[in-house]
């Protein structure tokens, strides 16, 4: 193993993660052809329990125990406050870990551990105990979600283990609802073998993103040792003009996203597999939306920032929209920046304490409610004026594009110090021009829209 690590350039412990990784693929193929929901419950458990155990050592299991302990207990006892117990107990517990590992040092230096694994399973014991909190809601106190995925009835705690630790899910996602497992399981809606279109065959699809897969880790493998991080503190760095610093700035962010479009890709790849990954028809061609967790190009390509969050870590960001962001609301009133604020430093907390994942979600509400105000005065722009139109739509995914690969580096250094000197080396420019546009925003409304066929664009958490 380590001849075999020092070959590929990587730590044992991150090799054998990725080894594992790469093994809930055929694990999802074999459970296709377990019998019986009960068996299935049973077989997700034991193969996550059997992956987690090699990827991180007979701790881990340690560790998502006491999530797992806590969250049942508490829908057991606690129904009426279960949510709430196990948002708290749970992400304490994940605070907990964050601070005695220091997992995102570990990270940095090329080592890995079951940190990242237990940030997955936090939002699915917190969806779970919410989802049968609501339960006891009456149809009118519900929102969408919560009418759509709510639990009636307590799952058994083979059934509950099969969902934490589903065909290796938890050690990198996508996060899914307990609902849709347990129809997943038991072969109902979607997953019905005697509906009239039953589901197709995953193989091909699977394929397809297992290919997508390889060829992000490619990319990734090229890019990083032409983009060190190592550069900022070099003093060659500040020897840099402006417009040099810059471009490494955004290279950087560019590179790094792909590290997670592999890890998202071959997720992506193991769950369409199992079959779970299937959304149903668009037409005559099966989708398999469900898997997905990320869309490159609309990533890449995002003319506003505001888009950004419907596409990247697109489960997650759906899980704070639900559970988060949307139950800040009070009931008959809109939501406004601080929903958006506070959603953005729950996900800050949830990526561990480091000053550059705050910095950088602070950063993220700021750059997303100021490509917001681009936006809106896009849309005042009257019809015939083509290309002032076109023009803000250029400036806006420019701002963008800026802004989330500038910021994004206080992610991936994470050290305050660190952080706020390569900030500073572009002057902070990144955050005051976010700053600037949010003011403005808010003092100098923009025109009605011009287009009487414009639609509200969605919601972001």
């Amino acid at each position: 193993m380590e001849a075999a690590a020092d070959a590929l350039g990587v730590s044992v412990p991150v090799l054998r993660f990725v080894i594992c990784f790469a093994l809930t693929v055929p694990v999802s193929f074999v459970w296709r052809f377990v019998e019986g929901a009960s068996n299935r419950h049973l077989y997700s458990a034991l193969t996550g329990a059997v992956l987690s155990y090699y990827s991180f050592g007979v701790t881990s299991n340690l560790h998502f125990a006491v999530s797992i302990i806590l969250s049942y207990l508490s829908m057991i006892f606690f129904r009426r406050r279960c949510g709430v117990i196990t948002f708290i107990g749970a992400f304490g517990f994940l605070i907990t870990c964050h601070v005695y590992y220091m997992s995102g040092d570990a990270w940095k230096n090329g080592d890995i551990d079951s940190t990242g694994a237990l940030m997955v399973l936090t939002l699915k014991v917190i969806s779970a105990a919410m989802n049968y909190q609501d339960g006891l809601l009456k149809d009118e106190e519900l929102r969408p979600a919560q009418e759509k995925y709510r639990l009636t009835k307590l799952p058994s705690l083979v059934t509950y283990l099969g969902y934490c630790l589903c065909c290796g899910t938890h050690l990198a996602g996508p996060v899914f609802e307990m609902r849709e497992y347990i129809d997943w399981t038991e072969n109902k809606g979607l997953w019905d073998p005697k509906q009239p279109r039953p589901p197709p065959s995953p193989y091909g699809a699977a394929f397809s993103s297992f290919v997508k897969a390889l060829l992000c880790m490619g990319v990734y493998v090229f890019l990083t040792p032409r983009v060190p991080l190592s550069m900022y503190s070099d003093p060659a760095y500040l020897k840099w003009g402006f417009w040099h610093r810059v471009g490494y700035q955004m290279l950087s962010g560019f590179t790094t996203r792909w590290k997670y479009y592999f890890i998202w890709s071959l997720a992506e790849a193991s769950v369409i597999m199992s079959g779970f990954g299937f959304s149903g028809w668009n037409g005559d061609t099966p989708s398999w939306d469900r898997a997905c967790n990320v869309n490159i190009p609309k990533v890449e390509l995002a003319t506003s920032a505001a888009q950004i969050p419907a596409y990247w870590n697109i489960h997650v960001s759906t899980w704070l929209r639900h559970y988060v962001y949307e139950r800040l609301i009070s009931k008959g009133k809109k939501p406004g920046f601080w929903q958006l604020l506070v959603t953005q430093v729950v996900s800050a907390v949830w990526h561990g304490l480091y000053a550059g994942y705050l910095l950088f979600f602070v950063n993220s509400a700021l750059f997303v409610e100021a490509s917001k105000v681009i936006y809106r005065y896009q849309r005042a722009v009257p019809d015939e004026k083509v290309f002032l139109s076109k023009l803000l739509l250029v400036i806006n995914a420019l701002f963008s594009s800026f802004a989330v690969n500038t910021t994004s580096i206080g992610f991936m250094i994470l050290g305050l110090r660190e952080t706020l000197a390569v900030y500073q080396s572009i002057f902070y420019s990144a955050t005051l021009m976010s700053l600037a546009l949010t003011i403005f925003g808010a003092v100098v409304k923009p025109p009605r829209p011009a287009s009487s066929g414009y639609s509200k664009p969605k919601k972001v958490a």
